[in-house]
């Protein structure tokens, strides 16, 4: 696991530094004194781990992980004030750590990197597979994600219907469609999600897929529209 040191206190760096070298499997790639050269490193070396500082001249560490947007690595704040808590975790920041850092509250924060990147990864290798696997009464059944034409939200169960049959699992919709590749699938409604390749007609409103008709709640209506292949 890679990680990059960012404040633009140098004694703060060096007792960073004496951390992270203790930690196995975290490898320290660079520091940084300001948030300007991390964004543009970050932007050069792809990095698991920032370990950041937030009040800092120029632009501050709440203003850099909101300018990395999407390209940002995970993040565990290190910082001397206890005032910006909120506003940390606002940003879906792994850690808050308050300087000086103890040994030990680093270690836990760095089990939590640990499992999100485990996490992410995992989610990356099923979005990459062409099919999923479904518990059916203590059986794992593989369903091709081609043969899925749509899926709906029933309380605390989904359906997942394919062009034979369907298939009910205990799951709620939003964690099947984080399993889905989102190049092919799209929630509509609150309740369902389609194939788009599906699709046989929408008519006012209503998409029709294998003789099924699908509302489309209206705030998905633009982004459906954007995603097909309008003439």
């Amino acid at each position: 696991m890679t990680c990059i040191i960012v404040d633009d206190n140098i004694m703060a760096r060096m007792a960073m530094k004496k951390i992270v070298e203790q930690v196995n499997g975290l490898s320290l790639i660079d520091e940084c004194e300001n948030a300007i050269e991390a964004y543009n490193l970050i932007n050069k070396k792809p990095v698991d781990l920032l370990l950041l500082d937030i009040e800092m001249p120029g632009m501050t560490g709440l203003e850099l992980t909101k300018n990395l947007g999407k390209k940002s690595p995970l993040i565990i704040f290190t910082t001397a004030k206890t005032n910006y808590a909120v506003d940390a975790f606002e940003l879906n920041v792994v850690d808050y750590l308050v300087k000086p850092i103890d040994p030990a509250r680093f270690l836990k924060a760095i089990e939590k990197v640990k499992e999100a990147l485990e996490s992410k990864r995992a989610e990356v290798e099923v979005k990459d597979k062409e099919f999923v696997f479904i518990k059916d009464n203590g059986v794992l059944k593989k369903i091709s994600a081609d043969d899925i034409l749509y899926l709906e939200a029933m309380g605390d169960y989904v359906k997942i219907f394919t062009s034979q049959k369907f298939h009910i699992v205990h799951a709620t919709l939003k964690s099947i469609e984080e399993k889905l590749s989102s190049s092919k699938f799209m929630r509509v409604h609150r309740s369902y999600i389609i194939a788009l390749n599906k699709i046989d007609f929408i008519e006012e409103g209503v998409i029709n897929i294998n003789g099924v008709a699908i509302p489309v709640a209206d705030g998905y209506k633009n982004l459906l529209n954007s995603r097909l292949n309008l003439l």
